[in-house]
């Protein structure tokens, strides 16, 4: 695992980002060197920034997302950004990892927001409340086992409202039925 070096905006936002990434097996480093992850948290976008130097491999950690914020951010060279109350550790590792090679990674309702609200390209009947709430947890990168548990129901139901959701929607994969979703308004 690589070793990140953490900043914040204040001293409780520091603690609980260095018990959540403690909890994902993520090492810190008193100093960042030139392959260590940076991770910036504050309470906002801009707080994270301002707690930070640019110019490492960035991964913003914060409370609430503007659309200026998020472009500033990425100005300051930061691709991955999550929302900190809903970050769990293999979220936390996946986005250390993600920032380390450069990969893009926005909250859902992020990029739901900075796109905008595009009308639907085609006209589709409306999604059933469960292909829904599979879809934007999907979105959000939950895996089948974690969707379950959280509407009470088996991974087998997911799984068949899934490929339920790839049919109607006429996608590829999971990735492909979360952004034709975000395009076509759906979720």
């Amino acid at each position: 695992m690589l070793p990140v070096h953490l900043t914040a905006s204040d001293v409780t936002m520091r603690e609980r980002m260095a018990t959540a990434l403690r909890r994902a097996g993520i090492p810190l480093t008193p100093e960042p060197g030139p392959d260590t992850v940076l991770v910036a948290t504050g309470r906002t976008v801009d707080d994270a920034l301002d707690a930070c130097r640019p110019g490492h491999l960035l991964l913003i950690i914060a409370d609430t997302f503007t659309p200026a914020g998020v472009l500033r951010a990425m100005r300051a060279g930061a691709r991955v950004m999550l929302q900190s109350g809903r970050t769990t550790p293999a979220q936390l590792t996946a986005a250390v990892h993600a920032a380390r090679h450069g990969d893009g990674r926005l909250p859902h309702d992020v990029l739901v927001r900075l796109v905008g609200t595009a009308q639907p390209q085609i006209s589709l009947s409306p999604l059933t409340a469960r292909q829904t709430a599979v879809l934007a947890l999907t979105a959000d990168g939950h895996s089948n086992a974690a969707i379950a548990r959280s509407l009470s129901c088996s991974e087998h139901t997911i799984k068949n409202v899934i490929y339920d959701l790839m049919t109607r929607l006429q996608v590829r994969n999971r990735a492909h039925a979360v952004a034709h979703a975000v395009r076509a308004g759906l979720i």
